[in-house]
């Protein structure tokens, strides 16, 4: 229900914005009538409210709360606060009259008016001073027309006496009856209308800067939110934008991978055709040869003699054993299985793409080296100085003005590191963001100082074309060396755990290589178990025919 009637705000000028008038309700958009308060603390009218309530509970229509509501009415409470300021500001809206003189007074005038709590009646400021400055006025109660006290807050309900004491026990006011009726023990906690008064505003002054102090946190979070959240959309568009690019190198990879494994597939067809086309044309021409032989061997045994057999026998023998003894390639001298091995191609092809960041160790290109390091900062013989500039910090020395500007400002990095630390992961590097914020915050109030105090120079020099406070010149000097010697030694402790990062970086990323190199190795070796028993297969299948042709041969020449 909440989104349909209260649309999504968009910055927080529109969040002020959206409940400016606090006498006003949300849903109807006019001044209160009889106010009801939630248990989320919205208040809304209670006609607004009416028939919303199920099962005894009542949801905010605008944050989705649950209330429980209790009573015949199905309406929570009515906030009698809310209720004071409306009504009060409803007689701040009335024409006001002056008691003494009939005089009219507008809505301007208004803050000029007077009330006599003794008389009840309105006074304008001339009538103040000529009239209720005598003696026998006194001792009436003067106050501004917006303090005057309403009748129901002049007397006890009850006893219809005045109230004169206030009992910090019950939060109520009480009159001369009402105190004479209290237990001993209670009487201890009543003190008088005034010193009431006075209490309640010093707490209600703590209660405030405590409502102030959560206000100032829900905007910071607000603010944070929201930066997170044009993170989120800008790391998004980023992504996409690596993805799209990603896969068009990976589409233009592979397609050029893919023509050269085409070419290697089509010349490694044409020359296991041509050869096992050779072998056969090698074993068609050797089995008439055979064919002959066979059917002469056959006739000679039906038709010759003895002496005949004798005489030419062993001749057709010799001639036999000669023919088997040919070199015959009868046995395929290659398999049939193409094999372009296309997987570990493609995947080789794809390794530089999908390989993981280099180390910032490793050098990736002349003009770059890694995160914060360029080959501006190269020592002679190809050693690298490992050198980081402070993000919104100018150069101060040598050492600190060799390496460029961190890209990632400032706002990104305390979001970053507001993250890093929400997570809860104790760790020596989240220990180490936990104190550089702390030192970076000090450092960065005294920065702030010293700015105020040289554009308040500034401002003298062009306002007055003089140095009114000449004297602090020395001063923020003074101070702006010292602080370039305190930013100076945080940087070196920061640059000090360089080598403790590093380690634990360099070791996680080689227990990530490691693990990743025996994944891969364990597929790899199913893959090739699996190749290696498809051609234990198909050479099965091969020579199947041949096994059982020679078989066939071999029954049919046994006998003989």
């Amino acid at each position: 229900m909440a989104g349909g009637i209260f649309s999504p705000l968009g910055s927080c000028s529109e969040l002020e914005k959206a409940n400016c008038h606090p006498l006003v309700c949300l849903l109807c958009h006019e001044p209160y009538q009889h106010p009801c308060l939630l248990d989320c603390y919205h208040n809304f009218c209670a006609s607004c409210l009416r028939g919303r309530a199920s099962d005894g509970r009542l949801r905010c229509p605008l944050c989705g709360h649950p209330s429980v509501v209790r009573g015949g009415t199905g309406l929570p409470p009515v906030d009698r606060l809310l209720q004071f300021l409306v009504d009060s500001s409803a007689d701040s809206e009335e024409d006001v009259q002056c008691a003494n003189c009939d005089r009219c007074c507008t809505k301007a005038e208004l803050d000029t008016m007077y009330f006599c709590n003794t008389c009840g009646q309105p006074l304008c400021a001339p009538c103040r001073e000529e009239t209720h400055r005598a003696r026998m006025f006194a001792r009436h109660e003067i106050v501004s027309l917006s303090k005057r006290t309403k009748d129901i807050h002049k007397k006890c309900p009850l006893h219809e006496e005045p109230y004169i004491m206030f009992s910090t026990e019950k939060k109520s006011m009480l009159c001369i009856n009402c105190f004479r009726d209290m237990q001993g023990e209670s009487r201890a906690h009543c003190i008088d209308i005034e010193t009431a008064y006075m209490q309640g505003c010093q707490r209600l002054d703590q209660a405030v800067m405590a409502v102030k102090e959560l206000q100032t946190s829900t905007r910071e979070a607000i603010v944070l939110l929201k930066a997170m959240i044009e993170e989120v959309r800008n790391s998004a568009s980023e992504e996409e934008a690596a993805i799209n690019s990603l896969f068009s190198r990976m589409q233009e990879q592979l397609s050029e991978r893919k023509k050269t494994l085409l070419k290697a597939v089509q010349s490694q067809h044409e020359e296991k055709e041509k050869a096992f086309k050779e072998q056969l044309a090698h074993l068609a021409s050797l089995l008439p040869t055979l064919q002959v032989h066979l059917v002469t061997c056959s006739a000679f045994l039906s038709s010759a003699n003895k002496a005949e057999f004798l005489d030419l026998g062993y001749q057709l023998m010799e001639r036999l054993q000669r023919i088997v003894k040919l070199p015959h390639r009868l046995r395929p001298a290659q398999t049939s299985k193409i094999n372009s091995e296309y997987r570990a191609e493609f995947a080789r092809c794809l390794e530089p793409l999908l390989m993981l960041s280099p180390r910032r160790s490793i050098v990736g290109s002349a003009g770059g080296i890694g995160p914060g390091i360029t080959g501006t900062n190269m020592l002679p013989g190809g050693q690298c100085s490992k050198t980081l500039m402070v993000p919104s910090c100018p150069p101060t020395s040598d050492k600190m003005s060799t390496g460029p500007m961190v890209k990632k400002p400032t706002m990104h990095r305390y979001i970053s590191t507001k993250v890093l630390l929400a997570e809860g992961r104790e760790t020596p590097f989240a220990e180490h963001c936990r104190n550089y914020e702390n030192t970076y915050r000090m450092l960065q109030t005294e920065i702030q100082s010293l700015k105020d105090q040289v554009q308040e120079l500034h401002r003298d020099l062009t306002k007055h074309h003089s140095l009114i406070k000449s004297e602090i010149m020395s001063e923020i000097l003074q101070k702006s060396l010292q602080m370039d010697v305190q930013i100076a030694a945080h940087y070196s402790a920061v640059e000090m755990m360089r080598s403790v990062f590093e380690e634990v970086w360099e070791e996680t990323y080689q227990r990530v290589a490691n693990e990743q190199e025996i994944y891969e190795a364990q597929l790899h070796d199913l893959l090739q178990l699996r190749q290696e028993n498809s051609c234990l297969s198909t050479i099965t299948k091969q020579i199947a025919p041949y096994v059982r042709s020679i078989a066939k041969v071999k029954e049919r020449l046994e006998p003989r």
